[in-house]
């Protein structure tokens, strides 16, 4: 189980100069509430150990939670994991999720301990879009196509659950650009890099797990218990991909794809010091995440 989002949403965390009230830039988003609009998001996870697919559909509704900033009101309606529907809870127990494009909201990771396990990857890819949209326009660096910023960020995100999971780490830093601003289609084009620092600050918990899988040191590493079979590790190279198409009439997020990939070396370890390993193996882990709007409908102005 691998959660990279999180250093995304940690790196947010960190404060940004732009002005809540900014109403500029092809990225900035303003809102109207009570629309609504219909999302279908596709996915597929796929390494030697699993071929996961998975399709969900959510409604977004718009409207102002208590301290007055317009939020995304997210409700999950339909899932469908490998061919297989799975049923979800509806009306007042409907699984719901809040973002905000709003640079006053501040976006965090839910209880996924609430949810039905197999709408975890849904929510944590719809929170990995939202926070890449809250980047691009932080400090309003983007105004025109060709416009660029790197944001480092590399201190380690854990998704480690202490129990089957010992070490989960992952380190990155953000390469954001404003790719393309298509006036006549009105479409911003927005691509987040997410790529392995310089320096990357994962743990090194064996001599060799220092050693680059890949073309740049590694910079995700994960150690499973397999009880009185010893450890598994894996350790390698990751990269994401994101490419946004937002309105330009008022920011809304339109389409988007993710495209995630983790080079890997795999090897077993009788011991608790990970230092004789087995031979092991290489593969890759590739993630591809596609959500695109269905419709969209905005109140009659009054």
């Amino acid at each position: 189980m691998r959660a990279a989002f999180i250093a995304l949403v940690a790196a947010m965390s960190i404060p940004s100069g732009q002005d809540s009230g900014n109403t500029g830039g092809p990225l900035i988003r303003r809102y109207v509430e009570g629309e609504k609009t219909t999302y279908h998001m596709t996915a597929s996870n796929k390494d030697v150990h699993r071929d996961l697919r998975y399709e969900a559909d959510a409604t977004c509704t718009v409207r102002k939670n208590a301290d007055g900033v317009f939020v995304d009101d997210f409700e999950w309606t339909g899932l469908v994991v490998n061919g297989n529907a799975v049923q979800l809870p509806a009306g007042s127990n409907a699984v719901r999720q809040v973002l905000s494009r709003d640079p006053a909201f501040k976006i965090g990771v839910p209880d996924l301990s609430k949810v039905p396990p197999a709408l975890i990857g849904p929510i944590t890819d719809l929170l990995t879009f939202y926070a890449d949209l809250q980047l691009a326009v932080r400090d309003s660096k983007l105004l025109k196509a060709g416009d660029h910023f790197y944001f480092k960020h590399g201190s380690p995100a854990s998704w480690a659950d202490g129990h089957t999971v010992s070490v989960g780490e992952d380190s990155i830093d953000f390469d954001v650009s404003l790719a393309e601003v298509d006036v006549k289609g009105g479409r911003a084009t927005t691509i987040v890099r997410h790529v392995p620092p310089g320096k990357p600050q994962i743990r090194v918990v064996a001599d060799w797990t220092a050693v680059p899988v890949s073309d740049t040191p590694n910079n995700w590493i994960q150690v499973v218990s397999l009880g009185s079979d010893g450890y598994l590790v894996q350790v390698g190279k990751e990269t994401f991909d994101v490419v946004l198409k937002t309105d330009l009439r008022d920011g809304r997020l339109v389409a988007a794809t993710l495209d995630n990939v983790v080079d890997v070396l795999e090897r077993m370890s009788k011991g608790a010091d990970l230092s004789s390993p087995s031979a092991g193996s290489r593969y890759k882990i590739v993630r591809k995440i596609e959500i695109h709007e269905v419709a969209t409908s905005t109140p009659s102005a009054k």
